[in-house]
């Protein structure tokens, strides 16, 4: 009897819009023979069927909320239930919400945190033991991530412990042939804006340096490829990078809060 065939996966979360989305078009259109089926996660069930009619490969859609437990033990008894190697996981799911800590609900602040920080975390451990050599987990961070932001202060705080996550994880695997890349992208015209301004709150000025998703995905693909830690889009994001390692960050949130207000 022939012998049935591990099955290469991609898994990507947040794929109901915005990078995620773009993402899983990505794998879709670029690995053609490195996978074999695409896992797409996200709310809205409607815009994970059209996705999958869009995409040439087989695909499996899991309509689910990554805040509530249930659904990583979900994707882990579909790992444990068939012969698959995990080839890339693309962590894209998260949300932001500018305004003032205090002005926050402690639903939004617990919402923020769990999806950003404890479903990425929880995701990345059920998944990297289905993980092979030469796979790729690619967590979507923020430039935020590079220094404290007054009315974004939780929302930069998860980004900088994806950052670090990644940084520290990609440290340990990549000897045993995976690669973790942080994916640190500007603000981007993506729905992200839809849900991260409140009250008018966001400020103007980053809209200066919007970024098309097409690109910074783009990037991030690549950039995950040959095996880098971090991928930056845009030369003023790069800046933004380099002075938050040789300008005191007390400078940088004076400056900040002089914009925003």
């Amino acid at each position: 009897m022939e012998k049935k065939k591990w099955t290469k996966i991609a898994i990507v979360t947040g794929a109901t819009s915005g990078f995620g989305e773009i993402y899983a078009k990505m794998i879709d259109e670029k690995c053609e023979k490195s996978v074999d089926e695409i896992w797409v996660v996200g709310r809205r069930e409607e815009r994970l069927e059209k996705l999958a009619a869009a995409l040439s490969k087989d695909v499996r859609l899991f309509p689910m909320d990554l805040n509530k437990p249930e659904s990583i033990c979900q994707i882990k008894e579909s790992l444990e239930a068939d012969k698959i190697a995990v080839k890339i996981l693309v962590n894209a799911a998260g949300f932001g919400i500018n305004t003032s800590f205090e002005n926050n609900t402690s639903k939004e602040v617990h919402d923020m945190t769990s999806l950003n920080c404890t479903a990425l975390t929880d995701l990345t451990k059920v998944c990297l033991p289905y993980m092979t050599y030469n796979s790729r987990i690619v967590n979507f961070a923020s430039v935020a991530a590079f220094i404290p932001q007054p009315n974004f202060a939780v929302y930069a705080a998860t980004k900088s412990y994806v950052l670090s996550f990644s940084r520290g994880l990609n440290a340990e695997v990549n000897k045993n042939g995976i690669f973790v890349t942080a994916v640190c992208p500007g603000p981007a015209a993506t729905e992200f804006f839809d849900k991260a301004v409140k009250d008018g709150t966001y400020p103007k000025y980053k809209k200066f340096f919007w970024a098309r998703p097409e690109k910074v995905v783009e990037k991030a693909f690549h950039d995950s490829v040959a095996k880098y830690e971090m991928s930056i889009y845009s030369p003023s994001m790069k800046g933004m990078y380099i002075l938050s390692k040789i300008i005191p960050h007390k400078l940088l949130l004076g400056a900040a809060k002089y914009l925003n207000d």
